[in-house]
């Protein structure tokens, strides 16, 4: 690829970033003296309350007489536990992810009639419009896939008859579409960006009517279009357990913050994806993988305790790995005891490493988790609760698959697409009021000087 050349020179920028660095410094004490709460967090670590939501809820701890008790965490969708959904889905041996986002789509589980109808429909709409392929994404293909999902979602707006329509049936009928067509525009950018960047062969497949959304990825990711039914059952489930998470994580309220001001679905979408790219939100994913990588690579002998709890503590002192001292799908912002997606991923993972020949990384992964917690508490002179989060088996799952790592951000994108698009709903039908919390300015008063003078 030829890119542009800057016309802001690095000799430039460099001058100024002293300058840059003190007026852009805010002292930690008065965020502590004016009680801020950074990142929109209590004192405790929970979060602040900034709406009310029927789609999700998160449940990690209890406060019990203004302390945070840890419990094995809870998901529900609609009211409904997540894991009754995967044994619904389990029992009937039958894909989940059409049925899940009916329920947070609309609100109640759909009848059997009702189910068709809507897989029909989303069967249907899979397609990208005539010529978007060659217009939107060959022609500006990008190294990263998150980067060419948003610029696709934003380019939609152009091939939209109404797309600054606010009514209800409107929003529904471009969220329909959208959850339709992420999968074949992330695997679209994929293999352009193979191509263009990789010096790799891509390939164009269509979207099949009769296969499921995560029959689809595989048959439209894969060069043969193979795929066995355990596989695509597993990535059904893994896309079921990342379809939604409350309105309180980042990019679910970065939705919110944009439709709450009166915007398009397409901006407010595109804004998701732009916050799920964040290594801090969706991008652990990959985090994770790299982690492991570093680990395999330095611990010679996987099935020994003590020498991978040296390399973990390596990791938390930021002597190893990137050096941020984190532990990459350890822990969570809610969960404390357990995570219930990584529980629920875990326990139908093995099976398929063991089948894929993977089962020492699967039982890597799990020294990794059962370690952590008594080596962090031990390093940070920390009591807190630790326990493994969804992204650190998702990494494993996707591995197995034969996904590239390229591709595991834009598939949580994939599923979270669900979850955006109704809180964009229930955003604009209950909200009211655009959403902006109140930023105190800290500056000293300066006098304006001539410019002579300066």
């Amino acid at each position: 690829m030829i890119k542009n050349e800057s016309a802001i020179s690095s000799e430039f920028i460099e001058k100024l970033m002293s300058i840059i660095k003190e007026n852009y410094s805010v002292a930690p004490l008065l965020f502590e003296n004016h009680n801020v709460k950074r990142g929109l967090r209590n004192s405790d670590g929970t979060g602040v309350v900034a709406g009310l939501t029927t789609i999700c809820n998160v449940h990690g701890y209890l406060i019990n007489e203004g302390e945070r008790m840890p419990i094995d965490g809870e998901l529900t969708y609609r009211g409904i536990n997540v894991k009754k959904l995967v044994e619904g889905c389990k029992q009937d041996n039958r894909f989940g992810f059409e049925e899940t986002a009916y329920l947070l789509l609309f609100g109640i589980l759909p009848t059997k009639s009702s189910l068709e109808e809507f897989t029909d429909i989303l069967s249907l709409s899979r397609h990208l419009p005539f010529g978007f392929t060659e217009d939107v994404i060959l022609k500006a293909p990008s190294s990263d896939i998150m980067n060419s999902l948003s610029r696709s979602v934003l380019a939609m707006y152009t091939y939209d008859n109404a797309p600054e329509n606010m009514s209800v049936q409107n929003l529904l009928t471009q969220s329909i579409e959208l959850i339709a067509r992420f999968p074949a525009m992330a695997v679209t950018a994929y293999q352009v960006k193979k191509r263009f960047y990789d010096n790799e062969s891509m390939y164009f497949h269509f979207p099949q009517g009769n296969l499921s959304t995560a029959e689809n990825f595989l048959y439209t990711m894969r060069n043969d279009n193979k795929f066995t039914d355990e596989e695509a059952k597993l990535l059904d489930l893994s896309l079921l357990l990342h379809m939604e998470h409350g309105g309180g994580n980042n990019s679910a309220f970065t939705a919110r913050v944009l439709s709450s001001s009166g915007t398009d679905t397409y901006s407010a979408i595109s804004g998701a994806i732009g916050s799920l790219k964040g290594p801090k939100h969706g991008g652990a994913n990959a985090k994770v993988t790299q982690m492991f990588e570093h680990i395999k690579a330095n611990v010679n002998d996987w099935s020994n305790d003590d020498e991978i709890a040296y390399y973990l503590e390596k990791l938390i002192r930021k002597k190893a790995g990137d050096r941020t001292g984190l532990i990459y799908g350890m822990g969570h912002a809610i969960y404390t005891m357990s995570d219930p997606r990584a529980v629920i991923l875990k326990k139908n993972a093995r099976a398929l490493a063991e089948k894929k020949g993977m089962l020492k990384e699967f039982l890597l992964i799990d020294a990794v988790e059962r370690l952590t917690p008594s080596i962090f508490n031990e390093v940070k002179k920390d009591s807190k609760v630790i326990s493994a989060n969804v992204d650190l088996y998702s990494g494993l799952v996707y591995s197995m698959l034969g996904i590239p790592c390229e591709l595991f951000t834009p598939l949580f994108a994939i599923a979270r697409i669900v979850g955006w698009c109704a809180h964009r709903i229930e955003e604009v039908i209950a909200g009211g009021r655009i959403i902006r919390p109140a930023y105190k300015s800290v500056a000293e008063q300066v006098e304006y000087l001539p410019l002579e003078n300066r």
